[in-house]
């Protein structure tokens, strides 16, 4: 099979792709230094302009969904593009004027957010109408190292930058790079088919189509579940990281650095081995497996408190590598299965409806972890956060994943039955 990296089309999509998840990590950096250096934001600001920033995926990611089937996915991923480049590029300006405001970091903060859930379900959506599905798993493996080279070298990138920027400037190079990501889809030559437009139905009911895709299907539901029950006590954990690294353990703030770092590492890592690992232990039984390791290596956090020293550090560098492998591997996997066994005209809507489901829960796994912190302690809400993910895997191990080495191709929409039946073995 021809490798990737010789089709254009995938070169070009790989590239949008590097370019948009580098700023969307250099905008996560720079848009609260700007709200905290030249506004003065409080604590409490800080916490409205963060959660503007995912508040999208919970408000408008269903009906995006069945706009992107609607419309031509690479028209979208261009237009979300240029709208977040547009927004950042307001910022220094209204500096430059002097009239740079909380409200206006609010707003930009909102736009770009929900540029981005449009840019996600469509790229996601695109990427099995350039390539073979045979090439999911693989094609989605290399956008995976993207996103986890952008998370290891974003915030450092953007570190070195404000060293020799200013804030402000450094919003202008974030909005280039949202520009280089549109030039890059633009460069795509498969042209996508739109359904007829008298084909359309109410948008409710088209919403509702793509939620009942999820919800029936009897494999897709039990990932959903895992993937939503682990985000949410995922979510715990995160919330309380930095606390517990240092105050509990009183550690440096250059050894937290190390520890994100590693677990970025630890991304980077499943990125590259995910499609051997599918091959090796077969991809119906890596769902759940990498699910369970998941949770195994979540205990690392907590354990490392019943350390000292150095061992301290070794096993949270240890646990987030492990962590971050297991949870790329699975979404490798599970997402190239999602994007196999979707109907085309259903993509879009299909991967909005999970993504509305498994991070719809993280906010409230946010506000968990601040209670639990507070009414019981930090140790002890990291490992109620590690008991959840364990159990979060029980919908895929408590299912025929286990047995299966291969996953259904595709779905014969009249039946509602796997064209090609999962091998078993």
């Amino acid at each position: 099979m021809t490798s990737l990296w010789r089709h254009r089309d995938f070169r070009q999509l790989w590239a949008a792709e590097t370019a948009s998840h580098v700023g969307t990590q250099v905008v996560g950096v720079v848009l609260p230094v700007v709200a905290v250096a030249l506004l003065g934001a409080t604590p409490w600001q800080m916490g409205v302009l963060t959660a503007l920033e995912t508040a999208a995926f919970l408000l408008v990611a269903l009906p995006a969904g069945a706009w992107v089937d609607r419309w031509r996915r690479q028209r979208v991923l261009v237009r979300a593009d240029t709208v977040r480049a547009l927004a950042l590029a307001t910022v220094p300006v209204a500096h430059l004027l002097d009239v740079l405001t909380l409200g206006q970091l609010y707003a930009v903060a909102a736009v770009v957010g929900t540029a981005t859930v449009f840019f996600d379900v469509a790229y996601q959506s695109y990427l099995p109408q350039i390539v073979d599905r045979a090439q999911l798993t693989d094609g989605n493996g290399k956008l995976e190292i993207s996103r986890a080279v952008a998370q290891v070298a974003g915030p450092g990138l953007t570190g070195v930058l404000l060293r020799v920027l200013a804030a402000p400037l450094l919003v202008v190079v974030t909005a280039v790079g949202y520009l280089l990501s549109a030039f890059f889809v633009g460069r795509i030559g498969h042209v996508d088919v739109v359904p007829d437009r008298a084909d359309r139905r109410p948008l409710r009911t088209e919403i509702r189509e793509g939620l009942a895709f999820v919800v029936t299907h009897p494999l897709l539901r039990r990932i959903v579940a895992c993937t939503s029950t682990g985000n949410l006590f995922s979510a715990i954990s995160g919330t309380l990281l930095v606390l517990y690294v240092l105050r509990t353990l009183g550690l440096s703030e250059s050894t937290l650095g190390l520890v994100l770092s590693a677990g970025a590492a630890g991304g980077l890592l499943g990125a590259v081995t995910a499609a051997r690992v599918a091959r090796w232990v077969g991809e119906g039984r890596t769902i759940p497996v990498s699910a369970v390791a998941f949770g195994v290596f979540a205990a690392g956090t907590p354990l490392a408190a019943t350390l000292d020293g150095a061992a301290q550090v070794v096993v949270l560098v240890a646990g987030g590598v492990g962590l971050s492998w297991a949870v790329v591997v699975y979404n490798v996997v599970q997402v190239s299965f999602r994007q196999r066994l979707c109907p085309p005209r259903l993509l879009g809507r299909m991967n909005a409806s999970v993504r509305f489901v498994v991070f719809g829960t993280m906010p409230l796994g946010g506000l968990l972890g601040g209670v639990l912190g507070t009414a019981v302690g930090v140790v002890p809400a990291l490992w109620v956060a590690v008991a959840g993910q364990l159990l979060a895997a029980l919908p895929v191990v408590a299912s025929p994943l286990l047995r299966m080495r291969d996953l259904p191709d595709a779905l014969d929409e009249t039946a509602g039955e796997p064209v090609s039946p999962a091998t078993p073995g």
